[in-house]
């Protein structure tokens, strides 16, 4: 019974957190994440990163990012592929050799220093959102095409951070050679092609049929968790699985109610517990020493993606202030780049000792970046 109390002090803390979070102008993810600092190891030792911690936190994970895919607008996409897909493309390669040349400039071993390029490649728009409806410049060319952006970018890194942790992990559940385990992983893409095509929206369908309750959430749990599972089995990351399920229901007549349930499940119980055990990890011991590395690879992440924005901007004709407008709106890490750190750091391609640091600098590129979006929108529309 001992978890079932500490699963009470979690979602209780967690609660309070992300309200005062809100209510200051942050991200409430942030407030979730000082709430694991406070409980765990460099705090008051409350809360330990047990098995049922572990266990509740990938299912957050899971849920996290099948929630990702089912929001991810193929249609806008489409419409905005060419600005998007710059953006997003440029926004990657840059992070990606930026973190990693910061990373060698520190002594940080080749893998792990391309580790950290991928976990400064990932976007988390969410914030930006927020900043676009209250400014009112969701529906503008730029608010376009950071939300085309996003969707490439989630889809292009959470590929490679996939393909990445098959082939230089140490997470692999197959022990079959390197040829069988990229025809494993091309039949699973091609699988992929086919729920996305025929396969979700006959099951959803078929779904509303069964006389139990819930059986549209259920079975979309089923495929969600299944397709997880799966994914981890033939040795790529569980997470990309849910996400390209979630991509498959996003297409379906359901999708909403799909979304709606599951944010509830989520966000009532595992999500929460994932971000605390993020927390619960980072430890401020010998911090003092990577001050300079926090503070050089922040800028690092901040300039690459405000870089890669704007020439991704400036080769579709945007002008200099609507190109940072775009640039800007990609700095935000949050989520996608703690659920990459997490997995990095479970796969040993995070080492222990930089896991607090590298966490820090998503908490300081998450914060500063709706302050960058309002600065460069307010230049434009004001």
């Amino acid at each position: 019974m001992e978890f079932i109390g500490v699963l009470c002090l979690i979602l209780a803390s967690t609660t309070i957190a992300g309200h005062f979070s809100r209510r200051i102008g942050i991200p409430a993810v942030i407030g979730q994440l000082l709430v694991g600092i406070l409980l765990g190891n460099a705090g008051l030792k409350l809360v330990h990163p047990d098995i049922l911690v572990e266990d509740f936190s990938e299912i957050g994970v899971i849920l996290l990012m099948f929630l990702a895919g089912i929001e991810s607008d193929l249609s806008l996409l489409k419409k905005y592929f060419r600005p998007g897909m710059y953006v997003a493309v440029l926004g990657i390669l840059l992070p990606v050799f930026m973190g990693m040349m910061g990373g060698l400039f520190f002594n940080i071993q080749l893998t792990q220093s391309f580790f950290l390029g991928l976990i400064l490649a990932a976007t988390s728009v969410s914030i930006s959102v927020e900043v676009l409806k209250e400014l009112n410049v969701i529906n503008t060319k730029e608010g376009s095409t950071i939300l085309g952006a996003s969707v490439v970018d989630d889809i292009l890194v959470v590929l490679i951070v996939s393909l990445s942790m098959s082939f230089i992990g140490t997470q692999s559940s197959s022990n079959n050679s390197l040829g069988v385990m990229l025809i494993e992983q091309l039949l699973f893409f091609i699988g992929v092609f086919f729920l996305i095509r025929w396969g979700a929206p006959y099951l959803m369908e078929l779904s509303k049929k069964l006389m139990a309750e819930s059986s549209i959430i259920i079975v979309s749990l089923i495929l969600c968790l299944g397709m997880s599972y799966l994914a981890d089995f033939i040795g790529l990351s569980s997470v990309i699985g849910a996400f390209f399920t979630g991509v498959a229901i996003g297409q379906t007549k359901v999708w909403q109610e799909v979304s709606r349930n599951i944010e509830a499940i989520g966000y009532a119980v595992f999500i929460p517990v994932f971000f605390v055990s993020i927390g619960l990890e980072i430890s401020f011991d010998g911090i003092g020493s990577q001050l300079l590395l926090i503070i050089a690879l922040t800028a690092i992440a901040i300039l690459s993606k405000l870089i890669g924005g704007f020439l991704g901007g400036k080769l579709v004709g945007f002008s200099n202030n609507s190109s940072l407008m775009v640039g800007s709106g990609m700095v935000s890490r949050g989520e996608m780049a703690l659920i990459i750190v997490q997995l990095g750091f479970q796969a040993k391609m995070v080492a222990e000792n930089y896991y607090s640091a590298f966490v820090l600098i998503i908490l300081l590129t998450t914060l500063s970046s709706p302050f960058l979006l309002k600065y460069f929108t307010k230049k434009i529309y004001d």
